[in-house]
């Protein structure tokens, strides 16, 4: 069984950037004319792949909770790209800060200008994030949901690493509400390989932290919502922390 289940990941892997690149070449010529064709392209993108991991995979998917519209920040859990992709799915105007290497990443990175993300350079984060802010206030940034994650990185189920100050910073001074989410997509999506397993990914959005707390008490809130959700979709799922 888990030979026929890796072989099936492998045709799982195979088809979607396939499929990416077939998208691509419908909605990109759309793109100069109708902005909004880009955020379908990724959405269209992001469902198929959802749809698709449920009958190639067995894989079942599913986002909880109050969906986030409007200028907010969402702070979330990153277990693997699957958790990307389920809120990318829903979320009307999604945008990242992302590593500025993936801006040469193929489609991908030209969507992700599109859409609105905010490249990074290593090591000059707070320069990105100066220019972010600048940007809103300037109305030169395209309004949206912009999604960051709190540690920096995809992290494993049941691994420890630190929340990082730079979500605390976005939140202070963008002065927006922030929707934390958690999610237990890692146990069955990995960081890294081909085998995915079937079972029920699922992305919590939780509820809503109100602009304007002290930085130290919304990080301490927001680890604290955050990974006692991610906990609790991992015990559904009959997974227990070592």
């Amino acid at each position: 069984m888990v030979a026929v289940q890796w072989l099936r990941s492998l045709l799982f892997v195979a088809q979607i950037y396939p499929m990416m690149a077939l998208m691509a070449l419908w909605f990109t010529p759309q793109v100069p004319f109708r902005r909004e064709a880009a955020f379908d392209a990724v959405h269209c993108w992001c469902r198929w792949v959802r749809w698709s991991a449920r009958w190639m995979l067995g894989l079942h998917s599913e986002v909880r909770g109050e969906m986030p519209t409007g200028e907010v920040l969402i702070a979330s859990k990153h277990q693997s790209f699957f958790d990307i992709i389920l809120i990318v799915s829903v979320v009307p105007r999604p945008k990242f800060i992302m590593k500025k290497e993936l801006l040469r990443a193929p489609i991908l990175g030209w969507y992700a200008v599109k859409i609105g993300c905010v490249p990074v350079d290593r090591g000059k984060r707070g320069q990105a994030i100066s220019k972010m802010l600048a940007d809103v206030r300037t109305g030169a940034a395209l309004p949206g949901q912009l999604i960051i994650y709190p540690q920096g990185t995809r992290v494993a189920p049941g691994a420890e690493m630190p929340y990082k100050a730079g979500t605390g910073i976005l939140y202070e001074q963008l002065g927006q509400p922030c929707v934390p989410a958690g999610t237990n997509v890692g146990l069955f999506w990995p960081r890294k390989g081909i085998m995915r397993k079937p079972g029920l990914a699922v992305v919590e959005f939780l509820p809503v932290i109100a602009p304007g707390k002290p930085m130290a008490e919304f990080m301490a809130e927001l680890e604290a919502v955050v990974e006692a959700s991610s906990d609790r979709l991992m015990a559904e799922a009959a997974y227990t922390r070592r």
